[in-house]
This record gives structure tokens, sequence and C-alpha cells, in this order.
């Protein structure tokens, strides 16, 4: 597979070259304020390759770095979830019941003692 590779990339290397050589033209560009470039046509075409390229993989290069982020984060967070959690202290004084607490208290003798229609 290896061998593979290094084929593709060296037959793509001498494409490459053969273009340049068969078309080292110089080019007219017109610039801003009447100024004129003389560009070999392979520079031009290698130019404009990395304009187009370079942004492209400085935004994927930002995606996917953001996306371990958030790989890492998630991994940390389950690791977390994963581990083993100590049991509750049982205290004392907790095996005692508690009586609950009913509506029959000094509130209802309250409401018994004061007469319909007065305010206290």
């Amino acid at each position: 597979m290896q061998f593979l590779k290094i084929l593709f990339w060296c037959l793509l290397a001498f494409i490459a070259a053969v273009f340049t050589i068969s078309n080292w033209n110089a080019v007219q560009i017109q610039l801003w304020g009447g100024l004129i470039a003389d560009v070999n046509l392979p520079l031009l075409l290698f130019v404009t390759f990395l304009i187009g390229f370079v942004p492209t993989m400085l935004y994927n290069h930002a995606i996917r770095w953001r996306l371990r982020q958030r790989l890492a984060t998630c991994e940390r967070e389950l690791v977390e979830l994963r581990a083993p959690r100590p049991e509750p202290v049982a205290f004392a004084h907790a095996e005692t019941p508690v009586a609950p607490i009913t509506a029959a208290g000094p509130a209802s003798d309250l409401s018994t003692t004061t007469p319909p229609g007065s305010l206290l």
C-alpha cells in the first residue's frame, strides 16, 4: 500500500512538472492604479490554488480542534459518571422514628375559641 502512495505522488509531481515546463509563459495581470504585473502562469495558478486552499484548511482544522475538545469533555464526564460513588453514611439518630405532624395543633384551638366575625 505504501508503494502505491509513493507511486501516486511521484506521478502527480511528474504531471505538475510537465505542465509547468510546457506552460512557462508570462501572463500580464492588470492591477489597481494602472499597474501591470508580468507573472508566470504556473506561479499564478499555484497562488490562486493557495488562496482557495489555505482558508478551507484553517477552517477544517478549527472545526476538528473544537470537536476534539467537545469529545474530551464528554469522555471526562462519562468517566466521572461511571466512577463508583461512596455509600451514604447512616446516622445513629436516623433509626428512631419521627412523629408525623398533624393538623390538630394550636392553630385549630384558636379557630374554635374566636367567635365568627371577629378579627382576632
